[in-house]
């Protein structure tokens, strides 16, 4: 047997639970599982390597955010000397990326009241800004993962936002 994983908004939920379960009725699909992410207000944070976006957010819209780009170059096909030179020309722009990223999220999140955290985009770069000090606050709350998300804009911001507050339905088929 498989399962997949279906995102309903909480407030549809109710209602899409009710046609779920008279649809499949002894049918090959039943529900095992459903989880929920409460948490209110909530500290958004998704961060690539094109870009970055960080924002707060109370009930089903956000209060605060900022958003933008940073190049990082992308992998390349020169061997030797060339490739370690564009290895560290990565490497420091992504610790560019991280630093730019930390102060907004600082200056957004920091003294916020979140009590939920919803991270998105490279976990790795992700984890990079939540190891400032200056965050500590926010390393401990509950989260919500989407690391699935593409390269973060305002529209990505809500969108995550949306998949956070929705209830996660484990099928079983």
């Amino acid at each position: 047997m498989s399962t997949r994983v279906v995102e309903v908004g909480p407030d549809r939920y109710d209602r899409w639970r009710e046609r779920f379960d008279a649809n499949n009725e002894g049918g090959p699909q039943r529900v095992v599982g459903v989880t929920r992410f409460p948490h209110d207000p909530l500290a958004l944070l998704l961060v690539r390597r094109g870009g970055y976006a960080v924002g707060t957010a109370t009930g089903s819209g956000l209060t605060t955010h900022k958003s933008g780009t940073r190049y990082v170059q992308s992998r390349t096909a020169a061997g030797g000397w060339s490739q370690q030179r564009f290895a560290r020309r990565r490497g420091n722009q992504a610790d560019e990326l991280v630093g730019a990223v930390t102060e907004h999220a600082v200056r957004l999140l920091r003294g916020s009241g979140a009590r939920g955290l919803v991270l998105g985009g490279d976990r790795t770069l992700a984890e990079a800004v939540l190891d400032d000090d200056r965050l500590a606050g926010l390393r401990d709350l509950p989260r919500r993962e989407l690391y699935d998300l593409p390269d973060p804009r305002l529209a990505v911001l809500e969108q995550a936002l949306a998949r956070a507050r929705a209830v996660r339905v484990t099928i079983e088929e």
